[in-house]
């Protein structure tokens, strides 16, 4: 029978060297060196190196201040973690796996000593076998991470952007630099007979007419002669219906399951989110349990439709969910976290939570981070939350085109595949985007979004098709003929999906104005700066002042002076704000007057605008301003006020 143990319950060290000097250690310990630079300590796991650091008092909080600067020594560093494996976890005559489901970035496993595999890539699994090295008792496993990429930040050049680690977190407008190294999601010790459920895909729909649901369930057993698969769909403990079928058949064809009596689930303030279980198991010729595997699935039908436009050439982008069209209406998620691997279940609940509450009915999980980890869909399953989900590739400033070689093409397929085969399942996922502001020039020199016909986006389409055909796919957002919302080029078709504006610059008459006369089909992203509370910017301050707000002051150029508007309260009240907390009263009531201006507009235009994300949702850093509506310690500014109060009402039929 396969057995699966939670390596994070063990008791792990971490220890830091001077690069390479460890390979000098002979002995199983590494960390019982002397030699290290950083002793042990212990560590939590997962999590990420500078989160331990931090909690061993050896790294300041890098919230405060500018203490940021103080903790990129980290990245100089190899770091090793250790934990020792139960001895009776070992069963003679199995096999042995390391599952790493996120590791960032690279470096090497060891099993007693002896080197087991390097591995690269904070977007896949790793998995290891261990098996010829594992001991009767007294294994030692080791994890050494070697020093991550110097520069992914915001900056640069996209085409050469090829080592596949999250690029938020080495600066971007809304973060310093805080480049995470570590075991960033679930990490497990798998003892097997090599009888097991290798893979599990179940795919969903719902037949609007006959108010049925069906379910094509498929996958990969490894088992032997005789070994059967038991299939069973379950609401709770209730058990719908239950199926049994050899191995083999399963392997060969699946099962499609047709005419199933189940409730739909529907997006957030649509309906009730109803989740049911398909439960797999493999039984051996005896009828004992070897192996399970489960997933949560929910009964829906998504299609896409054109926007009631003029423009014969748009792709479709409006909405329909169990027959009925919706306004796409929601914020674009960025991670919660610089140091991702420390992020809770819990954390993912509370803001998602608040969001749900707030009214929104969509994420776009942004193409500048990575694949959240299983409970964020799990939780946008049960509160109706759709996602929009971005293959990892974005914009670089400079130039903004995917690569195009040959072995970043296979290298980033391999990362759309995993990330479709982990969340495919999921009823709240809708859609899939092939990164964030792909850009290239057309035939006349301009800068327009990438098309399918860019080698990268050709290949990401492909792999879509293959493995999750009945989902929608998008080669960039924005997407269409042009990337920005112009207003001297409304009328013509050419804003399909677009990004912008992000701050108001004129009188709120004139963004108006803007507004009344747009013609986009989709705003993926729009927003207006607004600061912190007056509380929170003083609580972060450390030594820096907190006044004037200008460039000029390092606090308020910690992340992006974009943000900051001082002139722009110049402009209108004739003189300098007398306090912090009158500029901050004025920045946020300049937001929400804003963006409920931009969404009430768009809302208003339905179906020929077909949805509004606001960018961006929160914040991962104490940012003194930024366009986020969520601040760190997860409150609701103003805006996101302003934006639930027209997210809540019932949208109406533009005639």
């Amino acid at each position: 029978m396969k057995k699966i143990y939670d390596l994070s319950d063990l008791d792990w060290n971490l220890s830091g060297w001077s690069p390479y000097f460890w390979r000098l250690h002979k002995t199983m310990e590494v960390g019982a060196s002397p030699d290290a630079d950083v002793p042990p300590v212990p560590a939590k796991v997962p999590g990420s190196v500078q989160y331990t650091l931090r909690e061993a008092g050896i790294l300041p909080d890098w919230n405060i201040g500018l203490n940021y600067r103080l903790c990129e020594w980290v990245e100089n560093r190899h770091w090793i973690y250790e934990a020792k494996i139960p001895d009776n976890w070992i069963e003679t005559g199995n096999s042995f796996r390391i599952n790493c489901q996120g590791l960032d970035y690279c470096g090497h496993v060891f099993m007693n000593g002896h080197e087991v595999s390097n591995f690269c890539g904070s977007f896949v699994p790793h998995v290891f076998d261990v098996t010829p090295y594992i001991c009767d008792k007294g294994n030692m496993l080791t994890i050494a991470f070697e020093l991550p990429p110097r520069w992914l930040g915001q900056m640069g050049y996209t085409s050469k952007m090829t080592e596949w680690k999250p690029r938020f977190n080495y600066t971007w407008d809304w973060v310093p630099r805080l480049v995470q190294i570590g075991i960033w999601d679930a990490i497990s010790f798998e003892v097997t007979d090599n009888n097991e459920i290798q893979s599990l895909k179940c795919t969903t729909d719902f037949d609007i007419a006959a108010s049925k649901g069906s379910a094509k369930i498929a996958g990969e057993v490894n088992a032997s002669e005789g070994f059967n698969v038991e299939l069973s769909l379950l609401q709770g403990d209730n058990v719908i219906l239950t199926q049994t079928l050899p191995v083999s058949e399963f392997n060969n064809s699946g099962v499609l399951w047709s005419d199933i009596s189940v409730d739909p689930w529907w997006p957030n303030l649509m309906g009730s989110h109803t989740l049911y279980r398909i439960v797999c198991k493999l039984m051996d010729e005896h009828g004992n349990e070897v192996d399970v595997t489960e997933r949560s699935v929910g009964f829906r039908n998504v299609t896409w439709q054109q926007c009631d436009s003029s423009c014969t050439e748009l792709d479709p982008c409006l909405c329909v969910v169990n027959g009925q069209s919706v306004f796409l209406q929601g914020v674009n998620w960025t991670p919660i976290l610089p140091n991702f691997a420390d992020v809770t279940e819990d954390q993912y609940r509370k803001l998602l939570k608040l969001y749900h509450d707030l009214g929104i009915n969509i994420v776009r999980v942004w193409g500048g981070a990575f694949l959240e980890k299983e409970a964020f869909y799990n939780l946008c399953d049960e509160m109706g939350i759709m996602v929009w989900q971005e293959f990892p590739l974005s914009s670089s400033g400079v130039e903004n085109m995917p690569p195009d070689d040959a072995v970043a093409i296979e290298e980033m397929a391999r990362i759309a595949e995993s990330y479709i085969t982990r969340r495919q399942y999921h009823a709240s996922l809708i859609m899939w985007c092939g990164g964030n502001e792909l850009l290239q020039p057309n035939e006349q020199g301009v800068i327009v979004p990438v098309d399918v016909n860019h080698p990268m986006i050709v290949k990401l389409r492909e792999v879509v098709n293959t493995h999750d055909p009945t989902r929608r796919f998008i080669p960039s957002s924005p997407y269409g003929p042009a990337s920005w919302g112009i207003q001297k080029d409304f009328g013509k078709q050419l804003h399909w999906d677009v990004h912008g504006p992000w701050k108001m610059d004129g009188s709120m008459e004139q963004w108006k104005c803007y507004w009344k006369d747009d013609d986009a089909a989709f705003r993926s992203e729009t927003g207006s700066p607004g600061t912190s509370s007056a509380e929170m910017i003083r609580r972060f301050a450390g030594e820096c002042e907190v006044m004037p707000v200008n460039a000029k002051n390092p606090l308020w150029r910690r992340t992006s002076v974009w943000w900051v508007e001082w002139d722009k309260f110049v402009s209108e009240f004739g003189h300098e704000p007398s306090s912090l907390e009158e500029y901050v009263d004025w920045s946020q009531q300049r937001q929400a007057d804003a963006l409920a201006a931009a969404l009430k507009a768009c809302k208003s235009r339905f179906p020929k605008c077909a949805g509004f994300l606001v960018w961006m949702g929160h914040d991962c850093f104490p940012c003194t301003a930024n366009t986020a509506i969520i601040d760190f310690d997860c409150n609701p500014k103003p805006a996101a006020l302003a934006l639930s109060k027209i997210w809540k009402e019932p949208v109406t039929i533009c005639p």
